[in-house]
Formats: C-alpha cells, structure tokens, sequence
C-alpha cells in the first residue's frame, strides 16, 4: 500500500510540474492586492518567528500588504486544507514544514491531495529539533532520560506540537530504537507547548528554535539535552547531536517553505519563488535565521518539489517501520 502510494504521489508532482501555465501577462501584473500568509501553527513558535518577518519583507517587496493569519490544528493539515481550498491565483500562501505533505498522509487522511492541491512555491529555511527537558526533569543528561524511561515504563512525559510531526516521529524513533516506552503528549501547535514546558507540565519535549525556547535555554529553565541536526550547533558546542548519541534515524530536522494552492500559474509561482528567495538572502532575514540556528535553504520550485519527493517517500519508510498513526 505505501508503494502504490508513493507511485502515485511521484505521478502527481510530475504533473504538477507540467501542468502550471506559462502565463506571462499574469505575472508582470500580479500582485494587485494584498496577500494572506497562512501560518499552519497557533501563535508564539518558529513558525511566527520567521513568517512575521518574511511577510514584512515579501510586503515591501511586491508593493501590497501580506497578511499573516494563523490557523494551526492537526498538525497543519487545516491550515494548508483552508490554502488548498483557496482560489489558484497566488494571493494565500501558506507558510509551513514540509510534514502536512511528506508525513500527515502516511499516518492518516487529509482533506487534501498533497501535491495535487498544493503547489510547493519556494524553500525557506531547515531547522533543527531540540529535545529539551523541563523543571520536572531531575536527570542531568540524555543517557539518563533513556535509564529513566527503561527503569520506569510510561513515566517519562514527551510532549510534541503535535501528532504525526517529526517530532512525534524523533519520539517514536527513539522508543524503537531504545526499546523504552515513554509516553506521548500532542499539542495543537508550539505555543502553548513552550509554556507549559517552562512551568514543567510534564518530563521532556521537542520544539524547533525559536526565540522564546531560545530565551529559557539561556536562563536555564529549560535544557537541551540533544539535537537533530547534520552536526553540532555553533551556539551549542557540547550538545551532542541524537546520530552522535547512536540514534541516526531520529536525527530529522525541520524544512519550512512557502506553498500555494494547486494549479496557481506558474508564472506566479516563479515570481513568488523568485521574491521569496530575494527576502530569504537580505542580511536582517538570513542574519535572524542563523542566530535560531536555523539554516536559510533557498531553492527553485523544482528542487523543492525535488526535496519535498524524497522526504516523502523516507517518511513511508519510517512510518512503516515504527507503526505511526495518527489516531
């Protein structure tokens, strides 16, 4: 079943491909309104932090407003349902990680066709994962955290912004691969997630960099213990990445990009790819990625689609394996 799936996911893209029309005209006349930037994740994540500033910077470019409107829920499938549903014309855009089109659909239905009714438009940006613990984490270290959960079946508390996202994923990852039963807690988003982990609502949690997991790592109300990321962060040189620590296969990191409805134009969504790579390499965007640790990753929308292939069919690989479902 994965298989057929994947085949017809491939036969998709490419005639997602082939099937944007070469309209010129459009183009050089679009925008002529204001642009609404759906951020598929409740307020106060990474997701925020980055889109809050692109949208400022596409703004000043084209020459009309875009507005950024949150819609999180189900691990961003609502807020790219609501893109899809959208008119094919490039005024909404979503802004999100590439799993509501390369996971979600593995571990459960969407109410969208994934590269059928959307249109991959422009890379943004990889992130990495942090799995951090909280106040109510007594350990001092990962390797404890993996004793405690052996010791202890079920008594660690794991939390994520969300079922089927890759931190769920790194969770179930790590429960195969150490043979340890911790339990999972899915937010609705990366918010209310952080807050709660301050206040230590449960043991351990996952979340990309952003400035305000950022600001409690330095005051020390939260620990990283590891990262997935291709290697060691500057701003953390003695956090061991989680392929380090002997689990390669949870060492998944975070892509983001800018998508658009199915079947928009493809001249508009090559002036859009083209605006939002000019906004991703302006010193203040590419300066405030890097110093989140994440990593400004500008592509065409034909390697993005490229990415957005290969990730796809990875994550039928490990779904299987681990037995992820979304309900």
């Amino acid at each position: 079943m994965i298989r057929r799936a994947t085949a017809v996911f491939s036969a998709v893209l490419a005639a997602t491909l082939g099937t944007g029309l070469a309209l010129p005209g459009v183009a050089q006349t679009f925008p002529s309104k204001a642009l609404r930037l759906v951020v598929v994740y409740p307020p106060g994540g990474t997701s925020d932090a980055v889109a809050r500033p692109l949208a400022e910077k596409l703004s000043a470019q084209l020459g009309q407003p875009v507005i950024v409107d949150n819609k999180g829920g189900a691990g961003g499938a609502v807020g790219m349902d609501a893109v899809a549903k959208s008119p094919a014309d490039g005024y909404t855009l979503a802004f999100s990680a590439i799993s509501p089109l390369t996971l979600l659909p593995h571990v459960g239905k969407v109410p969208y066709e994934p590269m059928k009714d959307i249109a991959p438009v422009a890379s943004v940006m990889y992130s990495p994962v942090y799995l951090l613990a909280t106040p109510a984490f007594a350990g001092k270290d990962f390797g404890e955290a993996i004793s405690q959960a052996k010791a202890k079946p079920g008594s660690l508390r794991l939390a994520t912004s969300g079922i089927a996202t890759v931190g769920h994923v790194m969770l179930e990852q790590l429960k195969l691969a150490a043979g340890v039963d911790i339990t999972h807690v899915p937010y609705k988003g990366g918010g209310q997630v952080i807050t709660d982990a301050a206040g230590g609502q449960f043991e351990l949690f996952t979340s990309n960099p952003s400035p305000g997991v950022n600001a409690l790592v330095a005051q020390g109300r939260l620990r990283v213990l590891a990262v997935a990321a291709p290697q060691r962060l500057t701003a953390m040189p003695n956090t061991p990445t989680l392929a380090e620590l002997g689990y390669p296969d949870s060492n998944l990191t975070s892509q983001f990009g800018i998508f658009a409805p199915g079947r928009t134009p493809e001249a508009v969504v090559k002036r859009l790819n083209a605006e939002v790579n000019k906004a991703v390499g302006t010193p203040e965007l590419s300066e405030r990625l890097v110093k989140l640790d994440n990593v400004p990753s500008p592509a065409s929308p034909e390697q993005f689609v490229k990415s957005i292939r290969a990730e796809y069919e990875a994550n039928a690989r490990i779904v299987a394996k681990a037995h992820i479902r979304a309900d």
